[in-house]
């Protein structure tokens, strides 16, 4: 019996070794961690897409170089991307094909229009969402796994009407929208708080994000008055409306949020796109904050442009959701959920902790104006 006992026990002793190669070979496997990522990538918004995609793929390039180890195995994370071309029915089959995919995480749609229809088939697969998307509606849907990582409507239509109000001394304006739900939100919201602040809003006005002409629009608009436009809308309008006003002798500011806060607002607007145009951007003063100036000299060395409106908002957001799957040992689903609820980050753009709504905590917002047709910083508000 004792001898039977000795060789069980050598056999145990001979197998052990094995066993923890076998686990040593186990953790040392790479896994994949895919990242889904939606965003224009044809069409008018197209430069907005590629700029998102810029900042995201350069977190995903230092998070894989750096090399990170969750549930005891190194991951690769690579972006799985679809061009939902900022069209909300393009916008279901592109999310629907990331679902399929699986992807583990999301970060997009970047489109309020895209993200309200497609958040429920997401947050019904269980996958953690990340969107810059500005709408209210986005957040008050009561998603668990949907977070926004930017301002919401409120605080950049609310506080550009304040400037308007308590510094640009605006009295008398004219509100335009693309009726996209970014727009209509962004425009509703300028206007809500405009009001309260004693400006006159003399005419609402509606286009759409295709439109290239608005010369009847302004033309409506300067009749009225008005001494500032906002419009509630893309750079791709944003730009040609600006010309468009200067060739008709209307020499009144445009205002408007961080979706015109861009170069590409120059480049289809030219010199015309000067000093009296203004725009709220998410983040605090950027050009005051070395990290935000260093991620610009890096974003500039590896794509040979400067970043726009949400490169760095998008870098931010894939360091978060690697962030959170380290602190949840986990790579998708509820561990990870909950770890973004309880997450205090600092970014780039700015500092990441969430509500119980799942909207940022703290959103400063920057007010730009244009020199030589690129954006600015004048002020936080």
């Amino acid at each position: 019996m004792t001898s039977k006992k000795n060789a069980l026990a050598l056999m145990v002793a001979m197998t052990m070794p094995v066993i923890a190669m076998a686990a040593v070979a186990t953790s040392g496997l790479e896994q994949i961690v895919k990242i889904g990522f939606s965003a224009p990538l044809t069409g008018p918004q197209s430069a907005s897409g590629a700029d998102n995609l810029g900042g995201m793929q350069m977190a995903i390039d230092r998070l894989n170089a750096k090399g990170l180890t969750i549930g005891n195995r190194k991951v690769k994370f690579q972006a799985i991307v679809e061009d939902d071309q900022g069209d909300p029915r393009a916008g279901m089959g592109a999310v629907q094909k990331l679902i399929d995919t699986p992807v583990n995480a999301m970060i997009g749609p970047y489109n309020s229009g895209v993200v309200i229809p497609t958040s429920r088939l997401l947050n019904d697969a269980g996958i953690v969402t990340m969107t810059v998307a500005s709408n209210p509606k986005i957040t008050e849907q009561g998603y668990v796994n949907l977070f926004r990582v930017a301002p919401s409507d409120s605080q950049l239509g609310g506080k550009m009407a304040l400037y308007a109000a308590k510094e640009l001394h605006v009295k008398r304006v004219s509100v335009v929208d693309d009726r996209t739900a970014y727009g209509q939100g962004l425009a509703m919201e300028f206007a809500k708080v405009a009001k309260a602040n004693g400006i006159q809003v003399v005419s609402m006005e509606y286009t759409n994000d295709k439109a290239t002409d608005f010369n009847a629009i302004l033309t409506a608009i300067k009749g009225k008055r008005a001494d500032a436009i906002f419009y509630g809308g893309y750079a791709p309008q944003g730009g040609p409306m600006r010309r468009q006003m200067r060739q008709l002798g209307m020499d009144v500011k445009l205002l408007g949020g961080e979706s015109i806060c861009s170069a590409e607002m120059g480049r289809l607007g030219g010199s015309n796109v000067d000093g009296n145009v203004y725009c709220a951007r998410s983040g605090g003063m950027l050009n005051k904050n070395p990290d935000a100036t260093n991620f610009a000299a890096d974003y500039q060395q590896q794509y040979k442009r400067s970043p726009e409106v949400f490169a760095a908002s998008y870098y931010d957001a894939m360091m978060l959701m690697a962030q959170a799957m380290k602190n949840a040992d986990a790579t998708s689903g509820p561990k990870v959920q909950a770890a973004l609820e309880k997450i205090k980050y600092k970014g780039v753009a700015g500092s990441y902790e969430f509500d119980r709504q799942h909207n940022l905590l703290e959103s400063p917002v920057t007010i730009f104006h244009f020199e030589a047709g690129v954006p600015v910083p004048i002020g936080a508000y």
